[in-house]
């Protein structure tokens, strides 16, 4: 074979070595693409299901509701000033009086319902941790389980950046790399995904709690979200915990336009012992009812005044809008405190979305993470963050009254790796 040959065949080797380069590439960009899209799909499918069972949920409610509603006293309230976006109508309003409805129930203390709920987020997140264990775990790692496990955080809702951030961190890590004992591994993968769940959110405790707070009264929290994403629960669930922390508080119901809002927001006040102000007819002006609230907060020395807002994320210009009016209206008496978005943990990177639009327009200190049991998918909380900048400060796990605590990154990411606190 002569000089020139061997160059030619050389060229040829080079050259099909290139195309095969090429084709594998494209390959793993067309799994990885079919994957993307699968995720889209179940998240679909996820968010019609969640608005079905708000729907559902919401017709439920509204026998008993409506037998609450019948038992609120009934009290006046003065007229809101001229906001600059227009002058408000005067709304009357009524205060749910606790005694006239069921017995109060008492609230489960914050240390006790953060243990309880420490074991459900552990049983219900090993799964996402168990798929990166078991790839972290074989022998020899190549490209091509890298390239799973990134999928894999992928499609538990990581986001991009962020699962590619792991990833990198993990390759360079020398209990992944040089170690097969599974104890290493798992302390490595514990490691950097804590170092992604609690990076640059040292205090995730509501301003409310914080020492010192009682120097202001009252601590105003507007809680903002979709409807269907657990938001006006949440605001029930968090004035038990409240509630539990010995603090007073007062809910406004500032979700005029849905018709059950109002009265799901009175059985929790009326269960809780928690004084409520309300419109009394569907459809009020929204920032009214919160203005009221906030006069009558600063005149009892509430400690607490908490903010239900509509959720019609389909009005969105509409619905910005009103929140920024809320926002400006209730500074008028008194500084508002925190802005928390409530997010269902089951409708993923759909999440991120939601969470744009309202930081956006009314500025968000803080997340609640509704439903964030087995059906959601435990990363949400990574690429939430990321995002947004800001920290998840609670998380539901269940259905009951008490079933809501202050995030913890630590059991958090204990539950998702298998691993007990005390390793």
């Amino acid at each position: 074979m002569t000089q020139t040959q061997i160059w030619i065949l050389v060229a040829i080797i080079v050259v099909l070595a290139v195309v095969l380069g090429i084709v594998i590439a494209t390959a793993r960009s067309v799994k990885k693409s079919r994957r993307r899209a699968e995720q889209a799909r179940q998240t679909n499918e996820q968010i019609a299901a969640a608005r079905r069972k708000a729907a559902q949920s919401t017709a439920a409610h509204t026998g008993a509701q409506s037998r609450a509603q019948a038992t609120a006293e009934q009290v006046t309230v003065g007229q809101a000033p001229a906001d600059k976006t227009g002058t408000m109508e005067t709304t009357p309003t009524t205060e749910a009086v606790s005694s006239a409805g069921p017995a109060v129930a008492k609230p489960e203390s914050g240390a006790s319902r953060g243990v309880r709920l420490r074991a459900r987020l552990a049983s219900s997140q090993s799964r996402f941790g168990k798929a990166l264990f078991g790839i972290l775990t074989r022998d020899h790692l190549s490209e091509s389980d890298w390239e799973d496990l990134e999928d894999t955080l992928l499609l538990a809702d990581v986001g991009a950046d962020a699962s590619e951030r792991l990833v990198d961190a993990l390759k360079k890590d020398a209990r992944i790399s040089g170690e097969r004992d599974p104890k290493a591994v798992r302390q490595a993968l514990r490691t950097r995904l804590l170092e992604l769940v609690d990076a640059g959110h040292e205090d995730r405790s509501l301003v409310a709690l914080r020492p010192g707070a009682q120097k202001k009264k009252p601590q105003v929290i507007i809680m903002v979200g979709v409807n269907g994403s657990g938001k006006t629960t949440t605001v029930g669930k968090l004035g038990r915990l409240l509630v539990a922390e010995g603090k007073s508080v007062l809910f406004a119901a500032a979700d005029t336009f849905r018709a059950a809002a109002a009265d799901q927001l009175a059985t929790w006040a009326n269960t809780s012992g928690i004084g409520l102000v309300r419109a009394d007819h569907d459809g009020a002006d929204p920032a009214s009812v919160a203005y009221d609230a906030a006069q009558k907060a600063v005149a009892d020395g509430t400690d607490v005044l908490l903010i239900d807002t509509a959720g019609r994320l389909q009005n969105k210009k509409n619905l910005m809008d009103e929140l920024g009016k809320i926002r400006r209206v209730v500074e008028k008496v008194t500084p508002v405190d925190e802005v928390l978005l409530v997010l269902d943990a089951t409708v993923g990177r759909n999440g991120t979305e939601q969470a744009r639009v309202f930081a956006q327009a009314i500025g968000v200190t803080g997340v609640v993470l509704t439903k964030l049991d087995g059906s959601a998918k435990g990363g949400v909380v990574i690429s939430v963050q990321d995002e947004l900048g800001v920290p998840v400060k609670l998380v539901g796990l269940g259905e009951g009254p008490d079933d809501l605590a202050v995030f913890d990154p630590a059991s958090f990411v204990d539950g998702l790796v298998g691993q007990d606190r005390a390793q």
